[in-house]
């Protein structure tokens, strides 16, 4: 059977036009407690999503479809249709979630519980919680899988110390003491150097993985708080709340190439699978910074909701 030549030249086209499509960024305002969708495409918000009451940390599923947000008064994971842009279901967890993130191979959704002082594991597809993990550290905040899923560090707001969690054998295996107050994680792709901001200390720490030793101290600018790695490993991104700034880190040698000013009290950030643009909540501005992080300069201003504490792109 012949193809009809106008459907023939229809397909090669569709699949170049679909691979073009830029992803969307994804909010959480924790006052208004709503989730702000902005289109990468032209940074502008196109919906806004209602996700409980005071959403935090977010993560979304390996294919893209579920948005997981923590809704930190309420204890439960509210799961988002990322397709419909409509709340699918909640599931119950321990006492305050915060932070939200995915396993790579994506089965595990993990969220930290401050109160509890534990990390929830659930599983991706079911959307079953199947089992809680004890951290020494008091109020833990972030809980970041390793590129190759083995490992979970955990930081927490009251300690000095990241957790360390065997994925595998469910259980913390190791601390790795820090500064005051260690916040946000990001391990390099290679998974064998984590950075973490500790945000009284104002200061990064890199973390050999394999020796579970700290190999550097990098100070930023004041309060050092989220943490984003780019795709190729080479520049990680932080976050200073005091200052309103982003410190751009060179993983080769550990120097810091800018500071670039972004909106009142930067929080968690998020950059594109390209590694082209970063995306910064601000806190205090109601706003999210898009960054070129190639040339390290900021682009513009997106107006979100009411003190936006992160943002996760698929």
């Amino acid at each position: 059977m012949r193809l009809n030549p106008v459907l023939a030249v229809l397909a090669l086209l569709i699949v170049p036009l679909t691979a073009l499509c830029a992803p969307f960024a994804y909010v959480q305002n924790e006052k208004s407690g709503t989730v702000s969708v902005i289109d990468t495409a032209n940074d502008e918000v196109v919906v806004e999503i209602k996700a409980g009451d005071k959403p935090r940390g977010a993560a979304l599923s390996a294919d893209g479809r579920w948005l997981f947000v923590s809704d930190q008064p309420n204890n439960v994971l509210v799961k988002v249709d990322t397709e419909t842009r409509e709340v699918a279901g909640k599931i119950e967890l321990g006492e305050s979630p915060e932070g939200v993130s995915s396993s790579p191979d994506g089965k595990w959704i993990a969220a930290a519980s401050e109160i509890s002082n534990a990390v929830n594991f659930i599983d991706a597809v079911s959307g079953k919680k199947q089992f809680a993990v004890k951290t020494r550290g008091k109020n833990p905040e972030h809980a970041v899988f390793s590129p190759d899923g083995k490992w979970m560090f955990v930081s927490a707001e009251d300690a000095d110390s990241v957790d360390i969690i065997d994925v595998k054998r469910r259980k913390q295996v190791a601390a790795v003491k820090v500064g005051d107050r260690p916040r946000g994680i990001a391990f390099r792709p290679d998974g064998k150097v984590a950075y973490v901001a500790c945000e009284i200390a104002s200061t990064v720490y890199a973390i050999d993985v394999d020796k579970r030793s700290v190999i550097k101290q990098i100070k930023t600018g004041n309060f050092a708080n989220g943490v984003t790695m780019a795709p190729d490993g080479k520049r990680v991104f932080i976050s200073n709340g005091k200052d309103g700034t982003v410190s751009v880190i060179d993983t080769g040698t550990h120097e810091i190439l800018a500071n670039i000013p972004v909106g009142k009290r930067p929080w968690n950030m998020a950059i594109t699978a390209d590694g082209r643009k970063l995306y910064v909540a601000n806190g205090r501005s109601n706003s999210v910074t898009v960054i070129d992080a190639v040339e390290l300069r900021a682009l513009s201003e997106v107006k979100v909701g009411e003190m936006p504490w992160g943002v996760v792109i698929k």
